[in-house]
């Protein structure tokens, strides 16, 4: 395999945009991403585009990277449309990783999209099932409903019961959750692209709406609109290229849950593992990370996961401030799901480009000083008992 690099990111701001269609806002990450690395589209051997809600929106399925790419003028090439709940974007540039290092061509395009804000929220909330074992999830709603509860969105539902297993087991606070969601609320306001960008003290979080115990809403990711596009090459086609600014991809690693039994290792540990031997970088060489944080509870669970504390020590590895910025881990400089926001298909292309920043000492007030390799992980949907896709990479200059 050949060694591949990132040359070019770019991304919409994330937030409300009724009046933005998705052609509109792929045309400016695409075009961001093209400008940033230098180069022309007709150069493209490859374009991988993921997306997850479109067609249950406007009817656009099957094609839906043909019919994005064709008014930029990217066509004939290889398109592979990427469906994987809220990893589309990260399995995206796994498939232009790929190609590259495969040797199949030599640049490559990999594109999110997302539009989420619809007239009738209750389609936008309907849709979500669909990223889990359906028949399952209406058997849970139904019993949910049948108790007097609101279900809101199926994932917060699972994310909260995750969250007080991990109480029980471990005797982590809800307070310790509340510290997570104010870092990043902190970071965000940072953050010119985030979707929110007000600080949040930890008793603010805490006071805030609940949605279902132990989260409230400021510990859980809004529902967004936003596009982001990343162009990779081979090292051979960045040799003598003035002023790229390329990041190398250490490894892309991506995979699936399973039904691992009582003792077996989550899929973000597994995958992981995976990620550090390929890239021989350990969890104490990363000098910051943006993880998955749907939820405040998400970021936990990814921070013992990755290896960055031990098993039942995220939330005391946050109230520390190990994960802020200036601290020695720091997680999602960008605000994260919860503040920078988490339009579903082009999250894990967000995550890429923030750790791509502030690899290149591009990040302006949220950058980590030093920081030399970095670490995204976009996990996607969920069956029982973990994440249904998941996505590692770890980037390095």
């Amino acid at each position: 395999m050949r060694d591949v690099y990132i040359i070019g990111v770019g991304m919409t701001p994330f937030g409300k945009f009724l009046d933005s269609g998705m052609k509109q806002l792929a045309r400016e990450a695409v075009e961001n991403a093209l400008e940033d690395a230098g180069v022309t589209s007709d150069e493209l051997g490859l374009a991988a585009v993921g997306n997850s809600g479109w067609g249950a929106y406007a009817g656009q399925l099957a094609i839906r990277g043909q019919v994005v790419l064709r008014p930029l003028g990217i066509g004939g090439i290889p398109v592979i449309n990427v469906e994987n709940a809220c990893a589309c974007a990260s399995t995206a540039l796994h498939n232009a990783w790929l190609y590259v290092a495969s040797g199949q061509c030599e640049l490559a395009l990999a594109v999110g999209m997302e539009k989420l804000y619809h007239p009738e929220k209750s389609r936008v909330m309907q849709s979500f099932i669909g990223g889990t074992d359906v028949e399952e999830s209406m058997k849970m709603i139904a019993e949910a409903l049948q108790s007097g509860q609101n279900p809101h969105t199926i994932f917060m539902d699972i994310y909260a019961r995750e969250a007080r297993r991990h109480m029980e087991k471990y005797g982590t606070t809800q307070r310790q959750l509340a510290a997570i969601s104010s870092k990043n609320h902190n970071h965000s306001t940072l953050n010119p692209k985030a979707q929110y960008r007000k600080a949040f003290t930890v008793e603010e979080v805490l006071a805030d709406r609940e949605v279902a115990f132990p989260l409230t809403r400021a510990m859980c990711s809004p529902i967004g609109d936003g596009a982001a596009a990343a162009v990779v090459c081979s090292g051979d086609y960045v040799k003598g290229r003035d002023g790229s600014r390329p990041v190398k991809i250490l490894a892309s690693v991506l995979g699936s849950g399973m039904d691992r039994g009582e003792d077996g290792a989550n899929i973000c540990r597994r995958l992981a593992l995976q990620a550090y031997e390929l890239s021989g970088v350990t969890p104490g060489d990363v000098d910051v990370a943006e993880v998955h944080d749907a939820t405040a509870y998400a970021e936990l669970a990814a921070s013992e996961h990755l290896g960055f504390c031990a098993y039942g020590e995220g939330g005391s590895l946050a109230e520390s401030g190990a994960t802020s910025l200036g601290g020695k881990i720091p997680l999602n400089p960008s605000g994260g799901l919860e503040c920078k926001g988490h339009p579903v298909g082009a999250t894990g292309l967000a995550q890429i480009a923030e750790i791509v920043w502030q690899l290149r000492g591009e990040a302006g007030e949220r950058q980590v000083e030093g920081a030399r390799i970095g670490l995204t992980q976009n996990g996607g949907g969920a069956i029982e008992p973990e994440e249904a896709a998941m996505a590692i990479h770890i980037l390095a200059v």
